[in-house]
């Protein structure tokens, strides 16, 4: 794939047209942070009735800037704007999103090179992202259930700052690079953090601070 072709693929891939339609927000801008659990789809309805938003936060017209899958707990970002949902999603606005990560093995320094400088999946390679070797976080909560670790397999923590979106993007590179994804949390998307917000918890950012 050329460059140009590649970009084009780029922007037919993150194109939204429902954030499109939601440039102007209904009232007030809104911004709510939530710390979201495991086992929770990141929307507010399910045929299946399975856990999702509306099991945690009460309120309406808002919707989720970027996905977080229902096996990822950590950062979801909801608003009413478009133009704020853009901003933290579009990899052309180069929004850091952090992520711990732990992984199946301990990387070593050639895998955590190849995630800095790109990998490439099926659909297509990877921007450069952050990754190093960290400690396991002090403020991690209890996953519930636990994951499944295998007693001859040592597990590792990885910081993975990512400047794109793709589907289930992290999971794809740590296997890749041969250390599966076991947990994944998301820690922050620009200037929102989880900082002092417990799992399953969330708050509405006042509009004064909006960014």
């Amino acid at each position: 794939m050329n460059k140009t072709s590649f970009r084009n693929h780029q922007v037919k891939r993150f194109s939204n047209p429902q954030v499109a339609r939601r440039k102007k927000p209904d009232g007030p801008k809104k911004l709510v942070i939530f710390n979201k659990p495991y086992d929770v789809l990141p929307q507010f309805t399910d045929e299946a009735g399975r856990s999702t938003l509306k099991d945690y936060i009460p309120l309406q017209g808002i919707y989720a800037a970027g996905r977080l899958d229902r096996d990822s707990e950590g950062l979801l970002v909801l608003t009413n704007d478009g133009a704020l949902q853009a901003k933290l999603t579009q990899p052309g606005k180069r929004t850091g999103k952090i992520y711990y990560v732990q992984v199946e093995g301990e990387p070593t320094e050639e895998a955590l090179n190849a995630l800095r400088n790109g990998v490439e999946l099926n659909d297509g390679p990877t921007l450069p992202a952050g990754a190093e070797l960290v400690a396991e976080p002090e403020w991690l909560w209890p996953r519930n259930p636990p994951i499944r670790e295998r007693k001859a397999i040592p597990t590792s923590w990885l910081k993975i700052t990512l400047y794109e979106g793709r589907n289930r993007q992290v999971r794809r590179m740590t296997a890749h690079v041969g250390y599966p994804t076991l947990r994944l949390i998301r820690y922050a998307m620009g200037d929102y953090t989880l900082e002092g917000l417990a799992n399953g918890e969330w708050r509405e950012v006042p509009p004064e601070q909006l960014k």
